[in-house]
This record gives structure tokens, C-alpha cells and sequence, in this order.
């Protein structure tokens, strides 16, 4: 077998199992499944050792699908954030209800006005325990945020840098200057 053929057979395979479905949005086999009970979640996310994590997404959203389809096609991505996050899909102007941690139950749409979503693709990260979540207001509730796209490489660091619970030690631009080194 030539060098080169070598090469190219021993690289992981990139593959976007992003599938489009009939909402609009793209969709990842290993997404959330969920009944939109956030506390839930998140009390199921601390129980299997992840972290939950929103994304908010909008039909059309070209920086959307450029998550899906690059993004997420990247195998260390994919593997990184299936390991230690459970991802839940939400639709900035859907019309599925959710309970929020506060109890309150609403759409998507008016969820992510309580929010503050304003840019698809948007990610909202949470602390890894319920404890106290509820207390407190909508946005003081998450430990990060990503809002818009971001390219590969920063993708992934955002994920580091809640798992590694660098918003405890910094922002998310000084977490990326100390990884540099």
C-alpha cells in the first residue's frame, strides 16, 4: 500500500449524521430526547455525569446548519461533547411547550424571549446541579453562553470550557488564551 493511501485510510472518517427534518431544523441521532422538563433534564444530565446544554436553532439558520453539518461531522467534536453534554434542540419560535426550572411552563419561543435568544445557532450552558437553579433569574441561571457560531475549534473549547468549569476561573477568552500555551 502507497504512504498516501495510508494516510488517507487511517484518518478518522468526518460524517455529518445531521438529518433535515420536517420543522426545518437539522437533527443529531444522539440529541436529548426529551419531555422538555427542564429540571428534569437536568437532574437526568447531573445523574449520567453530564452537563445540559440548549441549543437554539431556526429553520433556514445558515450558521445552523453549518454547526450540523461541520461542526458536529467532526468525529473529536462529536465524541467530545456525546461524552460529557447532553444536547437539547429547541426552535426559537416553536410552539412545544416546556417547563422551565422555575416550574413555569410556556412555548419555545416565548422560553427563549424569557431568555434573552436573540442569534440561531445559540447554546445556553447550566450549572451541573438543580440546587438553586430555580432561585434564581432566567439568565443567572446558566454558567455560559455561545451565541452565534462559532468555527471548530472554538466549538470545542466553549464545551471544555464548561465541563472543565473554566467560568469559575475566568471568561471564555482567557480560557482560550491559557489553552494557547
Amino acid at each position: 500500500m502507497s504512504p498516501a493511501l495510508f494516510v488517507l485510510l487511517d484518518r478518522p472518517a468526518a460524517r455529518a449524521e445531521a438529518v433535515l427534518g420536517d420543522d426545518g431544523l437539522y437533527h443529531q441521532p444522539w440529541f436529548l430526547q426529551s419531555f422538555l422538563d427542564l429540571r428534569e433534564d437536568l437532574e437526568n444530565a447531573a445523574s449520567n455525569r453530564k452537563r445540559l446544554a440548549l441549543m437554539w436553532e431556526l429553520r433556514g439558520c445558515p450558521y445552523c446548519r453549518e454547526t450540523h453539518l461541520v461542526n458536529f461531522a467532526d468525529e473529536a467534536i462529536t465524541r467530545y461533547i456525546r461524552d460529557n453534554f447532553e444536547v437539547l434542540q429547541l426552535n426559537l419560535i416553536g410552539s412545544r411547550r416546556v417547563v422551565d426550572f422555575d416550574r413555569q411552563e410556556m412555548t419555545e419561543k416565548d422560553l427563549a424571549q424569557k431568555y434573552g435568544i436573540r442569534f440561531t445557532p445559540t447554546f445556553q450552558f447550566f450549572p451541573v446541579s438543580i440546587d438553586g437553579v430555580e432561585s434564581k433569574e432566567p439568565m443567572a441561571r446558566e454558567v455560559a453562553r455561545a451565541p452565534g457560531y462559532l468555527k471548530p475549534q472554538h466549538f470545542l473549547a466553549m464545551f471544555r470550557f464548561v465541563r472543565e468549569e473554566g467560568y469559575k476561573r475566568g471568561t471564555f477568552r482567557e480560557f482560550l488564551e491559557s489553552s494557547k500555551g
